[in-house]
């Protein structure tokens, strides 16, 4: 089975070797079909600390590297200005 990947934006890197990063979903409501934006923060492993907050980011899932931390950064899509 292939390991799931996201794209979100850091919006924390206060942690050592640990950023949030926060991913949007777009789903259609059920019975009202208007895109609804739903989204959830990740806490993803970033080994070099080369992550800065407002970076679009790839994360992909992995075992679990400490109590609520699933997921690693696998590259940095696009730096902050």
């Amino acid at each position: 089975m292939p390991k799931k990947e996201k794209q979100g934006m850091v919006i924390s890197n206060k942690m050592d070797k640990t950023v949030v990063v926060k991913v949007a979903d777009y789903e259609p409501h059920p019975k009202y079909k208007k895109i609804i934006e739903s989204n959830k923060n990740y806490k993803a492993h970033d080994a070099e600390n080369i992550c800065n907050e407002g970076d679009i980011v790839r994360i992909v899932e992995s075992k679990p590297i400490s109590s609520d931390k699933r997921w690693v950064v696998a590259e940095v899509v696009e730096k902050a200005r």
